[in-house]
């Protein structure tokens, strides 16, 4: 049985994904589509709009086979990293193929810029830190060297976030040695950072804009699927809440207010005194935007800044993150859900497999412990009896939908 690789958010499930899946199921002629997809807390240091489980379910309901989630400790950092834990674990789920959407489109590109920078490794390293030195954002700074390598011989914008993503899925493919064969699909219509709607495909910048903003529902439907729809306007219904950064502002001014200076050592992102910065301009803060204009620099973007939020929000450490990113291998593979299709392929592959995969987070799941401050974190937001009923999630079985 094969089985294709999509690396994913879903925050939430829209058309634009729809069509990402329907495409890597045509191009691969795979049997399996496989997501790894985020938990609570997103790549661009975001809460997600509604909890795993609940995207989880709009995943499986669309026709993906088996949903697997991204831990945090790789869900939430810059594309290397995320990229590294996202294609250990198709690696280890025995995946035959990646597709993943990209502004570029092409790639026979990617594979191009891959093995010419293996070939100009050095040069291109030391142009990084140079650009990172000068004050350059993370993905300036790696456009900047990519293009002073290889000039006009590289027509790839990487500036893009999913292009940047792209190189970096590409990168560890090869340098894992995974034996995955990588394809990408070029993205629709819609601007990633978009935040107003045009036609059928929407970014989810801007269908998340319109739910905030209480805007014509009929927009919603245009662009997502009805499952998607039902299932966030039953959340929000329930819980009285979307999970965004506003909600969170004041219990995360508190802890920036009371942290000791020992505690902003270890936490996960700080750096070069960009605490005091923080707890200066928290000092000033009426709101979460406000907090975060007044904060960013050129070196220290929106994304970045968000991200050590996420970490003090969590309590994440540095010395914890290291410890999981230096393993070469993840120690358990958590699936949020599954349909028949799902479940045939990991009986398929479960004598084979080096890493055990996990149902719920019963012990002696090995992420128990930051699982559960994650999901503390992530539902603080909410009323007591909200919170309890939700953090059972640690102990939740997947998404099931059987023929």
């Amino acid at each position: 049985m094969k089985a294709c690789g999509l690396i994913v958010e879903y925050n939430p499930y829209h058309n634009g994904h729809h069509y990402h899946l329907q495409q890597a199921k045509k191009i691969t002629g795979a049997e399996c589509m496989i997501a790894v997809m985020s938990g609570n807390f997103l790549q661009r240091g975001e809460p997600a709009l509604v909890d795993k489980f609940t995207r989880a379910k709009m995943a499986i309901e669309q026709g993906i086979d088996l949903v697997v989630e991204l831990p945090y400790f790789y869900a939430v950092q810059h594309s290397e990293l995320f990229a590294n834990g996202a294609i250990k674990i198709l690696h280890h789920l025995a995946t035959d193929f990646l597709c993943f959407g990209s502004e570029h489109g092409e790639i026979a590109d990617f594979n191009h810029l891959y093995h010419f920078i293996q070939q100009h490794h050095k040069a291109y390293d030391v142009s990084l830190n140079r650009a990172l030195k000068e004050g350059n954002s993370y993905p300036k700074a790696h456009d900047i060297a990519f293009h002073s390598i290889a000039g006009n011989d590289i027509n790839i914008d990487f500036t893009q976030p999913n292009n940047i993503l792209g190189y970096q899925y590409i990168k560890n493919i090869y340098d894992l040695g995974t034996g995955i064969t990588p394809l990408t699909i070029k993205r629709r219509n819609s601007d990633y950072h978009d935040t107003e709607i045009h036609g059928s495909i929407a970014s989810a910048t801007s269908i998340r804009h319109l739910l905030m903003e209480h805007q014509e529902q009929q927009q919603l439907a245009n662009v997502v699927p009805q499952s998607t729809k039902e299932g966030i306007e039953q959340y929000k219904e329930r819980f009285q809440s979307w999970h965004e950064w506003q909600a969170y502002f004041p219990l995360l001014q508190y802890k920036v207010l009371t942290m000791k200076k020992e505690e902003w050592k270890q936490i996960q992102g700080v750096k070069e005194g960009i605490e005091n910065r923080i707890v200066e301009t928290a000092k000033r803060a009426d709101s979460f935007l406000s907090w975060m204009n007044s904060l960013k620099t050129k070196r220290y973007t929106w994304t970045s800044l968000q991200r050590i939020f996420t970490h003090i929000l969590t309590n994440t450490y540095t010395k914890e993150v290291d410890a999981e990113l230096r393993k070469e291998k993840p120690d358990a593979i958590r699936i949020l859900g599954m349909n028949t299709t799902g479940k045939t392929y990991l009986n398929s592959i479960k004598k084979n497999s080096e890493v055990k995969w996990y149902t719920s987070n019963k012990k002696p799941y090995p992420y128990q412990t930051m699982d559960d401050r994650i999901d503390h974190a992530y539902f603080s937001i909410l009323p007591p009896s909200y919170q309890l009923q939700l953090k059972k999630q640690a102990y939740q079985s997947p998404i099931l939908k059987f023929n």
